[in-house]
């Protein structure tokens, strides 16, 4: 080996050794920096032989590259579970706020008021001068109902502009990958180091798997595609992007998220994303329909005995509440065209129902049955609502009963007027039509959104109906009585619990699962733990390892130097002598 060989081969340790420095030195400096994969030198006996020499012992040592030390199989599993941790989170989180609004074991809930109320009502039976109080407990409940439609409402709007803000967010995300993508491909092409555009890229894709599982594939040239299941989102250089869709599901709105550059669905299950789509329509919209099922229920068989009722003093007029537009005037109630009737939580059925008219002057009685035919079958004996009973023959049955009249309000409301000298009251509605038109009702509305008492009977609380007619004449506390079973009857409409159990029973479910999305956020927590521990094993710095890295390298410096100066020394000896 000549001379000259040999101060090569001190100059090749001097540039590894000034890399090596580098490298040791920028994993010191990004100790602390968030996404950093510690690089390391990987060095490499230069190949061939000194061709001047036949006993040569190399040519020195060079930089083969500068690698991030990464495990990306690892890496796949952190974002996966990032994705899961992320959306256990935010379902917990947003079970904690349904929870919080249903205010369930406080001193202010929905079941307390309900017992409230058919307490009150269990008093009128005993107290005549109750009707007060019966009236304002009812008007408290239907505020209470009302207060918890509108949490729910407002929870379910903060859900839909968290949605649009995750979305945004994780569109604008994609671009910068694909951007990432883009300037990788060029560094690398061209030979140089990406390796700080990778970890830019990588913090950005474990950003992006908070808001949905993802799954990423790299290409030859450095670049990634971003998939979620099986429909990638960004493709390179390129970003297919993300927008929200709404399509309407009956009385509501459903909520998702597609490509945007074909519109194919987007079939997240996992992420913040995912969790706010499912917690809105599984969570949120559950209970707000749970919530106006046991209401509608409550106003449909509250309202269903106070049409019936009677007092000492009989009605000299009343109205319904349901207003029916013209057309749908003339269309059976059970005929899906009537939209009056077809929006309805509840309906009426084929039965009948009874008008007791008392002439004032003599006291005597007339009874008038009207018969309500809503089986579904025509004359003929076919399937058809055709031959059915329409509000208008409800009107006409009604006004052509001596003592009365019958008419529509301007805003389509069914209206009963009683002639001079006559009273009238509604007996034994086995079609629970007059609760269906709102005659005679105690509560209006027909969920939780609107349910409230009538207003004439919260200003005139003595028109409260708490008695009933029977054969033998008025039982001055019947209809309280009856109202007092309501809350523990069977209700088939809520899977035979009774209105007090439907509520609790969704109140239990609601907690059930808050308590298994606690259990389900803590567990994954501890496995997202165990994987960055791992990952920090692999890819973090550790200063004392960087350390002796420095010093190996700062003695291979110094070696490489003498080894250069002894080279020189010699070169100098040699000239002198020639």
């Amino acid at each position: 080996m000549s001379l000259s060989a040999a101060m090569n081969i001190g100059r090749s340790a001097l540039s590894a050794s000034q890399i090596g420095i580098q490298v040791a030195g920028n994993n010191i400096a990004n100790v602390g920096t968030p996404g950093y994969s510690r690089q390391i030198a990987r060095l490499a006996p230069i190949g061939g032989s000194d061709p001047y020499s036949r006993l040569s012992s190399g040519r020195g040592v060079a930089v083969s590259d500068v690698r991030r030390q990464i495990d990306s199989a690892l890496q796949s599993r952190l974002w996966l579970s990032t994705s899961d941790k992320s959306a256990a989170q935010q379902e917990l989180d947003l079970m904690t706020q349904v929870e919080s609004v249903l205010g369930e074991l406080t001193n202010n809930d929905l079941s307390s008021e309900l017992s409230a109320f058919f307490s009150a009502w269990s008093e009128r039976a005993n107290n005549t001068q109750s009707s007060g109080t019966v009236v304002q407990q009812g008007d408290k409940l239907g505020g209470m109902f009302r207060q918890i439609r509108a949490g729910l409402t407002s929870v379910r709007d903060q859900i839909d502009r968290q949605i649009g803000g995750a979305v945004s967010a994780a569109d604008g995300m994609l671009d910068q990958i694909a951007e990432l993508n883009t300037a990788i491909s060029s560094a690398e092409t061209a030979g140089g180091s990406a390796n700080s555009l990778r970890d830019q890229r990588d913090q950005v894709i474990t950003q992006l798997s908070e808001l949905m599982d993802v799954s990423v594939v790299e290409r030859e040239n450095g670049a990634v595609d971003v998939l979620v299941g099986s429909t990638p989102i960004v493709l390179a250089g390129r970003s297919r992007g993300l927008s929200l869709k709404y399509s309407t599901n009956g009385a509501t709105v459903d909520v998702s998220v597609a490509v945007r550059e074909d519109n194919e669905p987007l079939g997240a299950v996992s992420g913040k994303i995912c969790a706010l789509l499912d917690s809105r329509g599984v969570t949120v919209d559950t209970s707000i329909a749970q919530l106006d099922k046991v209401a509608a229920q409550l106003i449909f068989q509250i309202n269903k005995l106070h049409s019936t009722g009677a007092n000492k003093t009989n009605l000299t007029q009343t109205a319904g509440s349901l207003r029916i537009g013209l057309p749908d005037r003339t269309r059976p109630m059970n005929d899906p065209a009537n939209g009056a009737f077809a929006a309805l939580p509840y309906s009426a059925s084929h039965g009948e129902f009874s008008i007791r008219i008392k002439n004032i002057s003599d006291g005597s009685m007339q009874t008038v049955r009207v018969n309500v035919d809503l089986d579904g079958i025509s004359s003929t004996g076919a399937a058809s609502t055709v031959d059915d009973t329409t509000p208008e023959d409800i009107r006409a049955a009604l006004n052509a009963v001596p003592g009365v009249s019958a008419s529509y309000t301007p805003d389509g409301r069914l209206q009963v007027n009683a002639d001079s000298g006559f009273e009238f009251s509604f007996e034994d509605d086995s079609s629970g039509v007059l609760a269906v038109l709102g005659v005679n009702s105690y509560f209006t509305g027909t969920s939780g959104s609107d349910m409230a008492v009538r207003a004439d009977l919260k200003a005139n609380p003595s028109m409260l109906m708490a008695g009933r007619m029977t054969a033998g004449g008025l039982v001055e506390n019947g209809t309280a009585l009856a109202i007092v079973g309501v809350q523990e009857a069977a209700n088939s409409v809520l899977g035979g619990r009774s209105i007090r159990q439907g509520w609790t029973d969704a109140v239990q479910a609601v907690g059930i699962q808050t308590a298994a999305a606690d259990s389900q956020n803590q567990a994954l927590a501890v496995v997202q733990e165990s994987l960055e521990s791992q990952r920090a094993a692999v890819s973090g710095v550790s200063v004392d390892e960087e350390a002796i890295n420095l010093m190996n390298f700062q003695r291979q410096y110094q070696g490489a130097a003498r080894v250069i100066s002894v080279a020189d020394e010699l070169m100098q000896t040699l000239i002198s002598l020639v």
